[in-house]
């Protein structure tokens, strides 16, 4: 069983991951994932092809470079998007069977197409406030930086409407009792 694990920024979602990861269970990370392929000579080539060999410094894949120019052509972005996600879902498909029990690690879970490929989909939602004040804690950025981060991804309420199950972390059980009842709904 294939199951989607999303959520917003500052939602908790990594921490969930984090404490699957510990009582045994294989969590795909796919930032991680996106990572490592987009400096594989082929999913690199089809980048540079599109953005520019400058995107590229060394072996290191330069973001800033990549967002000025994808946010200043939202149809560069999507070009983007169509190379690095579906290099994941193969990736996915060729680490895993699909008997395999996975949680699949995604902020953006619906607009990489990765529900797709998930038998469940689970997410982390977090109050807006508490989501703010846990990744300006984390990672150092300004109130405006992460409220903008928050707008481009989406609700709380988009997602309840969307996934099977939904872990409510505003802060008043801990994550251990979090994933206990997860892992007792998923029956796995």
């Amino acid at each position: 069983m294939w199951i989607g694990l999303t959520g917003g920024i500052g939602s908790g979602k990594s921490t969930i991951a984090r404490e699957l990861r510990q009582r045994g269970y294989e969590v795909y990370d796919t930032d991680s994932a996106a990572k490592q392929l987009i400096m594989t000579k082929d999913i690199r080539g089809k980048i540079e092809d599109l953005l520019g060999k400058e995107v590229y410094e060394d072996d290191v894949y330069r973001t800033d470079r990549v967002a000025a120019i994808v946010f200043a052509d939202p149809d560069k972005l999507l070009q983007l998007n169509h190379i690095v996600h579906p290099a994941v879902r193969r990736d996915i498909k060729q680490r895993y069977k699909s008997s395999d029990v996975v949680f699949i690690e995604t902020a953006i879970l619906y607009e990489s197409g990765m529900d797709e490929i998930c038998d469940k989909v689970v997410a982390v939602i977090a109050p807006k406030t508490l989501r703010i004040e846990r990744t300006m804690a984390r990672d150092k950025k300004s109130r405006e930086q992460v409220l903008s981060r928050i707008k481009q991804q989406m609700s709380n309420c988009q997602l309840r409407h969307k996934v099977d199950y939904v872990v409510e972390n505003n802060g008043k059980q801990t994550i251990d009792k979090l994933t206990d009842k997860l892992i007792k709904y998923l029956k796995i």
